[in-house]
């Protein structure tokens, strides 16, 4: 019988009717007609139907943001539970409420079907609010508080209700499977379908700073027909960028800043050279080389190279790094069928630790770099050159790719008066720098842990390693390198760090794509892209060989962003711009852009498709039409 036979059934009832009478004929009906809509019976039949989550882990439900379920208004029909029964009394409807919350029962049914405390009691606090402050209820619900009120019914009958209401504000709970699988990161390779469509050439060039692997893999990326260059910072984009085009090979430039196209009428080159986030997974070439794929590793951005190893699309890949990282990069493409061919190298010029100090800026000579690890000790021993009557460049990471050219050029310039030069562990990579001694100012650095947390630690022997050996290069006035610290008790130490064998990449980074972020919008469309990130990393499932990467930038930006009315992969991509959270300037600059007036707009052109091998992320302007 069908609900409104049933409402037809109950019109003609007598209207003398008592009560009571009428509570039991409501009873009556309902088991004539079955269970309501939403309201399968008593509690023992739902424990018995009840699924547990399984054997995969608990998730975190600190992260389950409550969604706002509005109270019922008057409705146009009127009040058809009222009239089918009687007027609820609220204060007797409380009591009910309050008598459901406190059942143990109820509780521990709640929790099978993943409602923890924390979401039982926010779950039934917005059910009581919504019962008490709905003007009409639905008939269903309406006409078992009545039963409840003349005992004609248990107060477990609610939960059916209660649990429908839960899910409404607690959406995740009806989809945690479809999640776990959307979040399931235990087969990257699955993801690059064209990658696993070829058969790839893997070569890894493996040494240590300024033994010429770099160099080999670039001499076979000029000579290739087409192909990529992926480095991990703008300065090395650009120096390959420049290299190419002298050469004579035809080379553009992407970097999350900038874009230089070669060819006229900004027709694609053959070459590209990107800095490793803004590679191309779709696009064919001959030769891709991926620098530094040591940084797999990395908490923060280490998903880029494992998202190049796996997903570039090119006849030959070659790897250039750290001899720790072989063991790990040929066990991740086992798993694509793919072998690794090694060509090891020794370093080119002898580089030796001195066994005193500088200890005094009084000691330093020409050829001279003093590495600091903030940006504090920069500014300090500076001022203090200067004061000597000493000319200093200095070189840090947040400084445009430009001026830390012009400062290396004029460190390196024998006419220069300029012969020291103070950075960070910024010349570690990108810069050819004329240094005949690095002097460690400190071997402490802050880093950020796997939960985002900042520490102070001494340097890795693997970066010591990297910014050592920028001393003595093959192609500078010095050829031989020398190593030391500013203070005396920092030697031993250092002497200790650079003797420990560097410890075998166990692991690699991965982040969640735009389109897995996508599927998991579609189950939870009301939720923050931020709120998202946080629920996707709790669920993530990945094997032993990887790790999920820090993502508070992301996230910091995502909530910078969030009132700006953006479709979710534009929220994504600019999401991932790089930009300084310390910065309020940079902040505030970012929610400038007029984002929300042109973005929107945009229209895709046949050019950006990925599968038409452009080079572009799919939201470039440049390569867009608007409407």
């Amino acid at each position: 019988m069908s609900l409104p036979r049933c409402v037809l059934l109950w019109a003609r009832l007598p209207a003398g009717l008592g009560a009571g009478s009428r509570a039991a004929t409501c009873s009556a009906l309902r088991a004539s007609v079955g269970s309501f809509p939403g309201a399968p019976g008593r509690v023992p039949c739902l424990a018995a139907s009840s699924s547990a989550s399984g054997g995969s882990k608990a998730p975190n439900t600190s992260l389950f943001v409550p969604l706002t379920v509005k109270p019922q208004g008057p409705s146009a029909d009127g009040d058809v539970g009222a009239e089918l029964t009687r007027p609820l009394d609220k204060n007797e409807v409380k009591k009910i409420l309050d008598k459901f919350y406190k059942r143990q029962e109820i509780q521990k049914l709640s929790a099978d079907y993943g409602l923890d405390a924390r979401l039982f009691h926010q779950a039934f606090i917005s059910f009581r609010n919504y019962i008490m402050q709905s003007h009409s209820l639905d008939v269903d619900i309406h006409i078992v508080l009545n039963d409840i009120c003349f005992s004609a019914a248990h107060v477990d009958d609610l939960f059916p209700f209660f649990l429908r209401h839960a899910k409404q504000i607690f959406p995740v709970l009806e989809c945690k499977e479809d999640l776990r699988k959307i979040s399931d990161l235990r087969i990257p390779p699955n993801w690059y379908p064209e990658a696993r469509a070829i058969r790839r050439k893997i070569v890894f060039h493996s040494g240590p700073t300024n033994s010429g692997k770099t160099y080999h893999a670039i001499q076979r990326y000029l000579s290739a027909k087409s192909g990529v260059y992926c480095g991990p910072l703008k300065l090395l984009a650009h120096e390959i960028f420049e290299k190419s085009n002298a050469a004579g090979v035809p080379c553009d430039l992407v970097t999350g800043e900038e874009r230089q196209t070669v060819e006229a009428e900004g027709k694609q080159a053959t070459h590209v050279s990107c800095t490793v986030e803004m590679c191309s997974v779709t696009t064919p070439y001959e030769v891709a080389v991926i620098d530094e794929i040591q940084m797999i590793r990395d908490l923060g951005r280490g998903w880029a190279w494992t998202r190049a190893l796996l997903g570039l699309c090119a006849e030959e890949v070659h790897l250039c790094g750290e001899s720790a990282a072989i063991d790990l990069v040929t066990e991740l493409l086992y798993t694509t069928g793919e072998e690794v061919e090694v060509h090891k190298y020794e370093r080119l010029t002898p580089i030796s630790v001195l066994d005193h100090a500088l200890e005094s800026l009084d000691n330093l000579r020409p050829g001279d770099c003093i590495v600091c690890f903030s940006k504090n000790d920069i500014y300090s021993v500076s001022r203090q050159i200067e004061i000597r009557g000493l000319e200093s460049a200095v070189i840090y990471g947040s400084l445009p790719p430009g001026t830390k050219l012009a400062q290396a050029r004029k460190f390196n310039d024998p006419s220069d008066p300029c012969k020291i030069l103070v950075a960070t562990d910024a010349i570690g990579m990108g810069l050819n720098l004329s240094i005949r001694r690095i002097i460690f100012y400190s071997l402490i650095k802050p880093s950020i842990n796997e939960k985002g947390e900042k520490e102070l630690e001494p340097i890795t022997t693997s970066q010591a390693l990297q910014i050592a050996g920028r001393a003595g290069r093959f192609s500078s006035h010095f050829k031989e390198g020398e190593v030391t610290t500013m203070y005396r008790e920092d030697l031993a130490l250092l002497k200790e760090i650079l003797n420990r064998a560097v410890d075998p990449i166990q692991a690699a980074g991965l982040h969640p794509t735009a389109e897995q972020i996508e599927m998991f919008a579609y189950h939870l469309p009301e939720t923050t892209l931020s709120n998202l990130i946080d629920i996707f990393v709790d669920f993530a499932q990945v094997d032993g060989q990887y790790f999920v990467c820090n993502m508070d930038d992301f996230k910091f930006s995502a909530e910078l962003i969030q009132h700006i009315p953006l479709s979710l992969r534009v929220r994504y991509v600019f999401c991932t711009a790089p930009i300084n959270k310390k910065q309020p300037f940079v902040c505030s600059s970012l929610l400038q852009l007029p984002v929300h007036r042109y973005v929107p707009r945009l229209q895709p052109c046949s050019r950006s498709s990925e599968r038409t091998g452009c080079h572009y992320p799919r939201w470039c302007a440049q390569h867009h039409q608007t409407d």
